[in-house]
């Protein structure tokens, strides 16, 4: 894999794209830096070469150009004070002032351009964008894996332009070869945990995982789907009534190749989508009308916690319920200690991103377990099988 371990970026100007797309309150205050924590320690191994850095990231989906709620100058003051130095920032990504920025920057100096996205030729992949952007650095390097699935100009077509020096980051290139040793070096017994919302957004993923796992298991608002496509009455749980025949083929695919599929039997269910809602258990097959399963029981977390406690390699994608309320994030919880709890006897454990990441920092559970991804659609993506844009770009002769 071509890191930034293959080069000496003395006297050197890096432009690196990172993943600065963090959440912020209402008073633009940071409230989860994990992805920028990840960011720090390939700026430092350039700065420590030498060498000065050129930083660009996108923020939020801003649609019509600039917007102060997704200006990256929000993260300026938190980045000055990881990176124990100033960080300069060009209230422009390309043109006379990020141009100007770029040329007057002297080693051991650190530039944050502005967010990218106030551009629409970034997700275009718009080449004359990307060799603007180019313009500002001698070397590139892709840091940003949350977004190495797009090819947009930063991440995927700008790399052209650096036929000889385009490099992995730290970040990218321990969430590949994380992602590697799930997919091709695997510890038995292997389990999966998948849960979140729809079927339909992890078909392709549980595809390929019954040709790896020893374990399957499958919670959140997916589940449901399964259970309706048993004949089961689920009430108003969160369902897919166009994938039933689909949930129907998973389960004799699981069977097919000795797959242990492991489906919530209780819910702890609720009349309403609400914190204050009235609460109670429930088989699963058997939720009365007018209410939804919105957490995994008791029953169910019994069994998923034995399976992960007795695993070698783990990986979680997707949350048991919605964790996001009290009333509902025992299921959640008690997975996240669960894989904590393997870990801790020589287990490996990936946390798949996304709201799976979100749980395990809510629980406090981030160093506990072997690594956090901080990108859930790349991640998935490559799981699948699939190439990511931002990796081909850097894999690439050209």
């Amino acid at each position: 894999m071509k890191t930034i371990d293959y080069i000496n970026f003395s006297g050197k100007k890096a432009l690196v794209r990172v993943d600065f797309n963090v959440p912020l309150d209402e008073h633009f205050n940071i409230t989860d830096d994990n992805r920028i924590m990840g960011a720090i320690p390939t700026i430092e191994k350039i700065l420590k070469d030498g060498g000065s850095v050129i930083l660009m990231s996108h923020l939020g989906r801003p649609k019509d150009g600039p917007v102060k709620k997704y200006s990256l100058s929000h993260v300026i003051k938190h980045l000055s004070l990881l990176l124990n130095r100033e960080v300069k920032f060009a209230e422009d990504c390309i043109g006379k002032e990020a141009k100007s920025f770029s040329e007057n920057l002297k080693a051991g100096e650190v530039l944050l351009l502005e967010n990218l996205r106030f551009y629409k030729e970034e997700e275009k992949g718009d080449e004359s964008f990307a060799k603007k952007l180019a313009l500002l650095g001698d070397v590139y390097v892709n840091d940003a894996f949350g977004t190495a699935h797009r090819a947009h100009a930063s991440t995927a077509i700008i790399a052209k332009f650096f036929p000889e020096a385009k490099y992995f980051g730290y970040l990218m290139a321990g969430e590949l070869a994380n992602a590697e040793k799930i997919l091709n070096h695997a510890e038995k017994p292997f389990t999966a945990i998948m849960g979140g919302a729809k079927v339909s957004d992890k078909i392709e993923l549980i595809d390929q995982l019954l040709k790896k796992v020893d374990n399957l298991i499958i919670g959140g608002g997916m589940a449901y789907t399964f259970a309706k496509a048993q004949g089961g009455k689920i009430g108003k749980s969160l369902v897919e009534d166009d994938k039933l025949d689909l949930a129907v083929e998973l389960i004799a695919k699981a069977k097919k190749k000795k797959v242990n599929l492991l489906l919530p039997v209780d819910s702890i269910i609720a009349d309403a989508f609400s914190e204050d809602a009235k609460t109670g258990k429930s088989k699963n097959d058997n939720i009365k009308d007018g209410w939804m399963g919105l957490d995994i029981g008791p029953e169910s977390i019994k069994s998923f916690v034995k399976v992960i406690k007795e695993s070698k390699t783990i990986l979680w994608n997707g949350p048991m319920g919605v964790f996001e309320m009290e009333k509902f994030q025992e299921g959640t919880k008690a997975v996240a200690e669960a894989v904590v709890d393997a870990t801790k006897n020589g287990a490996f454990s990936l946390i798949g991103g996304g709201d799976s990441a979100a749980a395990v920092a809510k629980f406090g559970f981030n160093d506990d377990v072997s690594y956090v991804s901080t990108g859930g659609g790349a991640l998935l993506e490559y799981m699948e099988g699939k190439e990511l844009p931002g990796v081909k770009a850097i894999n690439s002769e050209s």
